[in-house]
């Protein structure tokens, strides 16, 4: 049954009354100068535990990120509640004898001492080192790059593409394998943490350290706790200090399968609640990633689609898959998780939407108008059909993903084929397994024409499906050309004027601290031909 519009309306309703719940939770970009200041701090311990990042790389700018956390797991991370004054540095080479920029930035307490830092007035198309001083502390060294004049020619891009990196269910070998390739960019799509422990069977860091602090994630210092336990790691840590990343989300940062305003399904938490719940993960996420100050979260949510071009050759976007959907297909009253289902006719309405309409409309007019080469859009899942047939022509399908969500996907396809808009390539994750497959309007039928060509990454260390299901949904979607769920890794894409090339990274689960990652496939996209091909 679809919804009545009265429902509709009730809906929306409830929802403005939850999103005024959020104005409550702001907390400003600017500091507050009425707290104590530290003009001379001094610290016992290193203040840079969290190591250093940077991302969003534009022609003439970059952000650079750290936290001041000499004490990571402690209420604002050991440090006092006062104003704390951060140089940060911009130069030619690592040992900074030629500074290029520099400035003071104040770590604030509200934000729990993490800054941010648009680093403007650079060069375009080329490497930079960063730093922080505080006090008499030094920062560790990061190495960002800006991205090429907009309408500059461009040879190459060169990026990694992953997701899902579960702490307890492995370590974070690829991390530290991204850490030393020769890239331009890592596009990380989401479950950067999770707010959930992994189920006992499946944990293998099992030492102290190993496990998440607190269990299951509620509360503003919870998910700053999260954040940090993650940080530690020294393998994400030199992933973050060697290359600029763009940065997509999906659900685990906030929890498993959330709808907009509603969620967890797992504690019964009532939806105002829930609103508590994710503005805290929320403002965590940004205290902890080199994103802009207008992105900071607000009574409206927190904005994370965006564009990015690197000169001529490619155009970039990044969605976000969570904000703005709507609840999942055929639940329960009350219930907003995914579920495999079967006979869910309302998954076929036409007004249900996973982008929301304003950001597809934004990505449809972009793609449209773009005059790049190539159009790659990072955003949280698969967008290949991968259900499986069942008896009287039905499908079994995942309700939380693409096939959830099937006109919506239709129409964007359907737009991309009339405006025969070429080179657009949708990389996702979510789904812990590799997958190469065509995009077209209607999946699997042949009359339909391919438009689009997909990547999806493995998850780095969350635990996928068994082989054998696999198996059943390949040979059910011949639209996938390339489906392994029972790896971990990453992939490696190049891009060209006249091809897009992609690896794929993988080792077995779990990922144990010696593992090895090799090469498992390789695929590319012909310029002007949509579909990855092998090899």
């Amino acid at each position: 049954m679809k919804p009545s519009s009265l429902s509709r309306r009730a809906t929306l309703r409830e929802l403005s009354r939850w999103a005024a719940l959020l104005a409550a939770q702001r907390v400003a970009a600017a500091p507050d100068l009425s707290l104590p200041r530290q003009d001379r701090p001094h610290f016992d311990a290193d203040p840079f535990t969290l190591g250093v990042a940077s991302g969003q790389p534009r022609p003439d700018s970059v952000i650079l990120w750290t936290r001041l956390a000499p004490q990571p797991m402690a209420p604002l991370g050991g440090m006092p509640r006062a104003l704390v004054p951060l140089q940060w540095q911009v130069a030619d080479d690592e040992h900074f004898a030629r500074v290029r920029r520099s400035g003071i930035v104040w770590a604030d307490p509200a934000q729990a001492h993490s800054v941010r830092v648009r680093a403007d007035g650079l060069v375009p198309g080329r490497v930079w080192f960063y730093r922080f001083l505080a006090g008499d502390a030094v920062s560790p060294v990061g190495r960002t790059r800006t991205a090429p004049a907009e309408d500059a020619p461009v040879d190459r891009l060169r990026l990694v593409l992953a997701s899902c990196q579960h702490y307890e269910q492995g370590w974070f070998i690829a991390q530290r394998e991204i850490a030393t390739q020769d890239i331009d960019l890592v596009l990380f799509v989401g479950d950067y943490i999770y707010d959930n422990p992994s189920p006992r069977r499946l944990r293998v860091r099992t030492h102290e350290t190993g496990q998440h602090p607190s269990g299951q994630a509620f509360t503003l210092q919870q998910f700053r706790c999260r954040h940090a336990h993650y940080k530690l790691d020294p393998d994400l840590q030199a992933a973050h200090r060697a290359h600029p990343w763009l940065l997509a989300w999906d659900d685990h940062e906030v929890r498993n399968d959330y709808a907009g305003l509603r969620g967890d399904d797992d504690f019964d938490l009532p939806p105002e609640a829930f609103v508590q719940v994710r503005a805290a993960a929320y403002q965590a996420y940004f205290e902890h990633q080199p994103l802009a100050l207008d992105q900071a979260p607000g009574p409206g949510g927190m904005r994370m689609h965006d564009r990015f071009a690197w000169g001529r050759l490619a155009e970039l976007w990044t969605l976000d898959g969570r904000q703005y959907r709507d609840a999942q297909a055929c639940n329960a009253d009350g219930r907003y998780n995914g579920h495999m289902r079967w006979n869910c006719d309302a998954r076929d309405d036409p007004h249900r939407t996973l982008l929301g309409t304003a950001q597809r409309q934004w990505l449809e007019q972009g793609l449209a108008a773009s005059p790049r080469r190539w159009k790659l859009v990072g955003q949280s899942t698969q967008m290949s059909s991968w259900g499986v047939p069942m008896p009287g022509g039905r499908r079994l399908v995942f309700t939380d993903g693409w096939d959830g969500y099937a006109q919506e996907r239709a129409a964007l396809l359907g737009f991309i084929g009339e405006r025969r808009i070429d080179n657009v390539v949708m990389l996702g994750g979510d789904v812990h397994r590799h997958v190469a497959a065509r995009l077209r309007p209607r999946p699997n039928d042949p009359a339909s024409p391919v438009v689009a060509s997909e990547f999806v990454a493995t998850s780095l260390t969350s635990s996928g499906m068994p082989e054998s299901t696999m198996s059943l949904i390949r040979r059910a979607n011949p639209d996938i050309l390339h489906a392994r769920s029972d790896v971990r890794g990453y992939m490696q894409l190049e891009v060209t004027e006249r091809s897009l090339h992609c690896i794929a990274r993988a080792t077995d689960f779990p990922v144990l601290p010696h593992s090895r990652m090799s090469t498992l496939a390789s695929f590319h996209v012909e310029a002007g031909r949509p579909g990855p091909q092998v090899g």
